[in-house]
Order: structure tokens, then C-alpha cells, then sequence
């Protein structure tokens, strides 16, 4: 689902953005921070979930698997 909204950005954050990323449009630079952003969090939870043993497993195995080719 899309939303149209009206947000004020600071110029200069958005060219360095577009820059640094190759990305062409403001929109193109504010998907990308909010798929980081949401990436960068969801891994926080997981370590903080990991730290408190509350979730059990192998990473490094997990890891592993992302990249097997059989």
C-alpha cells in the first residue's frame, strides 16, 4: 500500500544522498532510509532478543544457508 504524504526534508541531507547512492529522485532516497531504517531495527530486536535468550539458534548457520548452492 502507497501513501501519499507532504514532507519537508533537508535539502542538503537529500543531495548527499542521492550522491552517495547513485538514486536519482527524493522519493528513491526516502524509500531507501526507510528500508534501512526498518532493516537496522529489526536487527536491534533480534540481538537484543538473542542477548536476553529469549531466541535460541544458529546464526552463523542461518548465515551459512543464505549462501549454499546445490
Amino acid at each position: 500500500m502507497r501513501v501519499r504524504t507532504n514532507i519537508i526534508l533537508d535539502n542538503e541531507m537529500v543531495e548527499e544522498a542521492k550522491r552517495l547512492t547513485s538514486l536519482k529522485t527524493k522519493k528513491e532516497v526516502v524509500d531507501l532510509a526507510l528500508k534501512e531504517l526498518v532493516k537496522q531495527m529489526r536487527q536491534k530486536k533480534l540481538l537484543t532478543l538473542r542477548r536476553k535468550g529469549l531466541w535460541e539458534g544458529n546464526l552463523a548457520g542461518l548465515r551459512e544457508k543464505r549462501f549454499d548452492i546445490d
